[in-house]
């Protein structure tokens, strides 16, 4: 995942060079254009480890399980921690964007929603399946593009580990149902 999305945004984060006659122009991306492109990236490859490697390996197989505690338990690391170490990383690497997983109903309180924006684009995709949040917000003197993306859960793996975790606060999800949102930020001139 980290090699692709490292990729995609070298890609997309170029800007365009056009010659002609002597003189060079520059044309950039579009925010909801790379927001909507990284999002792209983050959730095909959230659905094929969540699919492949934990509903095969540890929920149809039983061959290794999957646990929070992974380090100690020698066990697969969640879907959701995952996302957060890929995240953890890139912004070690990089300012041009940043990326989280939140939810109105986080396992995990550290995941729940702070800013204004995050808790209404988390409540506008819950209540709109398939929609996308976008708006703008400022955190300290940096003006972001910032957009929601619903977190659905594509796995039987998703819903038994939040309907069954002992810190959920929500215990009836269902398949194909919104159990949170990737927020993805750029830093945007305002």
């Amino acid at each position: 995942m980290k090699f692709k999305l490292l990729a995609l945004t070298s890609f997309i984060g170029l800007s365009t060079v056009l010659s002609g006659c002597g003189e060079t122009k520059t044309t950039g991306i579009e925010p909801q254009t790379m927001t909507d492109a990284l999002f792209k990236v983050m959730e095909a490859d959230r659905t094929v480890y969540t699919k492949l490697i934990i509903g095969r390996l540890a929920k149809k197989e039983k061959v290794i399980k999957a646990s929070e505690h992974w380090k100690d338990e020698k066990a697969l690391v969640l879907p959701a921690q995952m996302f957060r170490y890929g995240a953890e990383r890139v912004a070690e690497k990089t300012s041009d964007f940043s990326y989280s997983l939140l939810s109105l109903w986080p396992v995990n309180a550290q995941n729940k929603p702070k800013t204004d924006i995050e808790k209404a684009g988390l409540k506008f995709i819950a209540e709109n399946p398939g929609q996308n949040y976008y708006g703008k917000e400022t955190l300290g003197d940096t003006t972001y593009f910032t957009a929601v993306y619903p977190d659905v859960a594509v796995a039987e793996a998703c819903i038994s580990c939040h309907n069954k975790h002992k810190d959920s606060p929500r215990t009836d999800f269902k398949l194909g149902e919104v159990m949170g949102g990737v927020v993805i930020r750029l830093p945007i001139k305002s």
